[in-house]
């Protein structure tokens, strides 16, 4: 085998379209361009979106407000009741991690929040990233701790 026995594989390249050869050619005349109009001129370039005059796409489209924050820079906040905590024996330090193996919440999330919502009357040390004003009273009031996660 020699350099010059190399070639493209099959079908891999095309012959490029000759305009302006003749009428013998099929792309003759006026060179695939068309009869009159700004088109057939040389030197013709047109804007991307451009609609002949009419007032284009883009143009035509209102401007979009309120746009939605893509998910992946969104922070994504977990939220637990004081009433699904009860069901954790007294003295047991419950954690983001806990909260997962338990089933309580998913494990994408970036903030575990607990909210104040039921009741609770065992002694626990929540550890949790924010806890809302009556979670954490409620915590304090069973006897347990509410420690803020950085």
């Amino acid at each position: 085998m020699q350099l010059t026995d190399l070639r493209p594989a099959e079908g891999a390249t095309k012959r490029t379209k000759r305009v302006g050869r003749g009428h013998g050619s099929g792309h003759g005349k006026t060179s695939t361009r068309g009869s009159n109009g700004q088109g057939q001129r040389s030197g013709f370039s047109q804007k991307i979106g451009f609609e002949g005059g009419q007032m284009p796409l883009y143009r035509r489209m209102p401007k979009k407000k309120h746009f939605q924050i893509p998910a992946r820079y969104q922070t994504v906040v977990v939220t637990v009741n004081v009433r699904e905590l009860a069901k954790f024996e007294a003295g047991t330090e419950v954690t983001p991690n806990l909260l997962v193996e338990s089933g309580l919440i998913r494990d994408k999330f970036d903030v575990v929040k607990v909210l104040g919502d039921g009741e609770l009357s065992v002694k626990l040390t929540i550890k949790a990233h924010v806890f809302s004003g009556s979670a954490k009273e409620k915590i304090e009031a069973a006897g347990g701790t509410a420690e803020v996660i950085g």
